[in-house]
């Protein structure tokens, strides 16, 4: 290995460790907020350890689930809005774990980017901290990776991977125990949550607005913000319903829309029967809808239309099921029921 004092370095490359090694720093506390029994989530070493006994697992099965952010990224990077996107990267993990009745326990990231900009990316995982608070689960490592050259300037993507476990006798969806007449409950998204971007920003292109426009659909709002809102996450108001054995099944309502995810949750034996009517039309939705001239199908097959989780109970559990989800800040309502299978 030769040593000259002209020698060329990473930097020199476009690669910045030290940017790197600030940008860890940064980002120490924000792990350390997120420790929960099992870990302790810090940073630094070669891999993370998780202890499910001191989480309270007697016979747990591991569940795990990787996501993205999809294109509602260009939305961030092109209106300089960062730090939703993080608790949106959490949010399409933990809410997959939460439809097997699994409880989120340990997250990592992946945030590759062309030229690391310590500030944008601080916002960014700051996001992905506080959606690993609101889901319960220590935010334990990621891999921050500058690539020159691979990513148009201002450019970044992520990625997520989270850990989960469930014990063996709470495995959702509970196939065996589903029945005809069997109720769907839903629960209300926060918007578009982190699916069908690709059509909204065509729709928004047919529509000429900026993004620093206001928001046809969201009084008080920007274009950028309103799109941008975070995915909500239910792993709170959800979970407990889950240990509690009241739940037959859960589908998290994601790419795919209200038309494939739900059988995912149901036995082949059954479909799900929606009361359409009862889904209202959010402003959010019949605004794509009227600008973009997207039929009533292909709105339902892209986006949630409102709906983030889709819950399969027994009629004899809904009740209960709706008052607790009500008293844990969500707002849920009876949105169809199961039927024989055609």
């Amino acid at each position: 290995m030769t040593s000259t004092a002209n020698s060329l370095t990473y930097a020199q490359s476009g690669v910045d460790i030290d940017a790197g090694a600030a940008l860890v720093e940064r980002i120490k506390p924000l792990a350390r907020a997120t420790r929960r029994p099992g870990s302790d989530a810090g940073l630094g070493g070669f891999g993370a350890l998780f202890d499910l006994r001191a989480a309270g697992y007697d016979d747990p099965l591991m569940v795990t689930t990787t996501d993205g952010v999809g294109t509602k990224l260009k939305v961030a990077i092109e209106a300089g809005r960062h730090g939703g996107v993080g608790v949106d990267l959490v949010a399409m993990c933990v809410n997959d774990l939460l439809a097997q009745g699994a409880e989120p326990l340990a997250f990592l990231d992946y945030f590759a980017t062309g030229k690391l900009e310590v500030e944008e990316a601080a916002e960014i995982i700051a996001g992905i901290a506080e959606g690993c608070l609101q889901a319960g689960a220590a935010l334990v490592g990621g891999e921050t990776a500058e690539m020159p050259g691979m990513y148009r300037e201002g450019d970044y993507d992520l990625a997520g991977f989270c850990v989960g476990a469930v014990n063996r006798d709470g495995v959702l969806p509970r196939l065996d125990s589903q029945a005809a007449g069997d109720m769907l409950i839903a629960l209300a998204s926060s918007g578009a949550h982190s699916n069908g971007f690709s059509l909204i920003r065509k729709v928004v292109a047919l529509s000429g607005l900026a993004w620093d426009a206001p928001a046809p659909f969201a009084p008080g709002r920007n274009l950028a913000e309103a799109l941008l809102e975070p995915t909500r996450i239910y792993v709170k108001s959800v979970l407990p319903l889950a240990k509690a054995g009241l739940l037959k099944g859960a589908a998290h309502i994601t790419g795919g829309g209200l038309i494939e995810n739900p059988p995912r949750a149901i036995s082949p034996g059954l479909s799900p029967r929606f009361d359409w009517a009862s889904l209202g039309d959010p402003p959010l939705f019949r605004w794509l809808s009227e600008t973009g001239g997207i039929a009533v199908g292909e709105m339902r097959r892209t986006f949630n239309c409102g709906v983030g989780m889709v819950l399969v109970v027994g009629p004899e559990a809904a009740e209960e099921t709706l008052a607790r989800l009500l008293d844990a800040g969500e707002t849920a309502f009876i949105c169809g029921d199961l039927v024989p299978a055609p």
